[in-house]
């Protein structure tokens, strides 16, 4: 962990700007950079947020894939019953390690968890603790808060890519293939494709460096050099625009698919690189799989095409994929902001009343440090 973290002044600048607080859209420099009257680009961005096209802007926390290396993929059974349906899907929204859960159909699954954890131990305590904290915390009944589950791991640090803006390029190629293109009920036009495409790339966004003096009392030269330290470091990115589901565009199709490649060669991974239908990669070995790829695609058949696509181009390399198709729909939350700000604020000690979860977490460490003899910290 960089040193970095351990400085409370740091975190505090953090949590300004991972949640956007001290972040916003700067509308003059957006209408200089696209030639266009200040009070048209304000209503196109307003619109924009408004139909929750794109996210306000945030720093994003690159370096969560640092502290949190291990991403555990999360088939569960959930019990039914609304009465306690409800009290596990509000555990799924406010957990601090899930990032995204979709209802699925895979064997006796029907739903799916995106996990980040330190290591496999820490995954697997905090899955040993989920009983207990929906029993305490969202009143679930015990014969309903067990369920069975299987879990795919998959290491962050074996990332070849990572480019959740690039869905911009699809909602481009849309809108241009049909002279047109709606998402959640407004109308693009190409200067709304302008604005996105500025503010998903980091640009026409400004910080709120007073703001954040006001919060922190540090000075603002203080304040500039610990930012620049902090995105030096890989801790924290550029400015940018998220879409609402991280790397997903609005009405898109996101596909969990692990593929096995013969030769996983120079040729392979440039193509995965350049590939505008995938935001994110990662090299693995899960069974006869080498490679999971995160796809956006605007509807199954345009994925199928995508599919023989690269059939196509590696028919040696090619060999097989299994593929989960995860429609907007079937999305029951998705926000890796969540994920961010709640290791930022418990590195801070900040807590809101008594979070008997996290009491419940602890106590699993202390005892797994006393029956397997884990040094302190490393649970």
């Amino acid at each position: 962990m960089s040193e970095l973290l351990e400085e409370r002044d740091n975190l505090n600048l953090m949590e300004e700007l991972v949640s956007g607080d001290a972040v916003s859209v700067n509308i003059s420099e957006l209408s200089r950079i696209l030639g266009k009257h200040r009070n048209t680009i304000k209503n196109k961005v307003d619109a924009i947020l408004e139909h929750k096209i794109i996210d306000p802007p945030i720093y994003p926390f690159h370096g969560l894939y640092r502290v949190y290396p291990l991403l555990a993929v999360v088939y569960l059974d959930i019990p039914d019953g609304k009465e306690y349906t409800e009290g596990i899907i509000k555990w799924i929204k406010e957990d601090p390690q899930i990032f995204a859960a979709y209802r699925t159909r895979q064997g006796e699954y029907d739903t799916l968890l995106f996990t980040y954890h330190e290591n496999i131990t820490a995954y697997q305590l905090w899955m040993s603790t989920v009983p207990s904290i929906l029993q305490i915390n969202y009143g679930v009944p015990e014969d309903q808060a067990n369920f069975e589950s299987s879990t795919a791991y998959f290491s962050n640090q074996l990332m070849i890519k990572y480019n959740p803006s690039t869905g911009i390029n699809l909602i481009e190629r849309d809108f241009k293939e049909k002279g047109g293109l709606k998402l959640r009920g407004y109308e693009l036009d190409e200067l709304d494709l302008d604005i996105l495409r500025c503010l998903v790339n980091g640009m026409g966004i400004k910080t709120n460096n007073t703001l954040l003096c006001e919060k922190t009392g540090l000075h603002r030269k203080t304040i500039e050099k610990r930012i620049e330290a902090l995105q030096q470091e890989g801790i924290l990115g550029a400015p940018v625009c998220r879409f609402p589901n991280f790397f997903v565009p609005p009405n898109y199709l996101l596909t969990y698919v692990l593929i096995q490649f013969k030769q996983l060669d120079e040729k392979v991974l440039n193509e995965l690189i350049i590939d505008t239908s995938i935001p994110i990669a990662i090299q693995t070995i899960h069974g006869k799989f080498n490679m999971l790829l995160f796809g956006n695609h605007s509807s199954l058949d345009e994925h199928l095409r995508w599919e023989e696509g690269y059939r196509t181009m590696f028919p040696d390399s090619f060999c097989s994929a299994q593929i989960t198709y995860l429609s907007p729909e079937m999305t029951i939350y998705f926000n890796q902001q969540t994920v961010s700000l709640c290791y930022i604020r418990s590195r801070l000690g900040e807590t809101k009343g008594v979070d008997l979860g996290r009491t419940i977490r602890q106590l699993e460490k202390a005892r797994a440090r006393v029956l397997y003899n884990f040094p302190k910290g490393k649970s």
